[in-house]
């Protein structure tokens, strides 16, 4: 499913157009990224977790020269699915 089909799914499921729902998704994913950026998370009781994770700083390899690559420290997002939606997704 992308984008534009979720935007479809909701406005059916909510019985909004698409435009309202379309609205409607942009200011959810809005709402997660302006509360991951600012180093909180997002948890939606039943459905996960959206968390930020530290990422170590490593050292690579570049596969086609074998030369040493520093790979700097970063953050990365991950989501953690909740018992539900795994309950869900394994009783289909």
């Amino acid at each position: 499913m992308n984008k534009n089909e979720l935007i479809s799914a909701v406005a059916d499921k909510a019985g909004m157009t698409k435009e309202s729902a379309g609205g409607a998704v942009e200011a959810v994913l809005a709402c997660i990224t302006e509360t991951l950026t600012a180093g909180d998370e997002v948890r939606l009781l039943g459905f996960g977790s959206f968390v930020v994770a530290d990422r170590k700083a490593t050292t690579a390899r570049n596969p086609r020269t074998g030369e040493p690559i520093n790979v700097p420290a970063s953050k990365a997002p991950k989501f953690k699915a909740g018992k539900a939606l795994k309950d869900a997704v394994n009783n289909r």
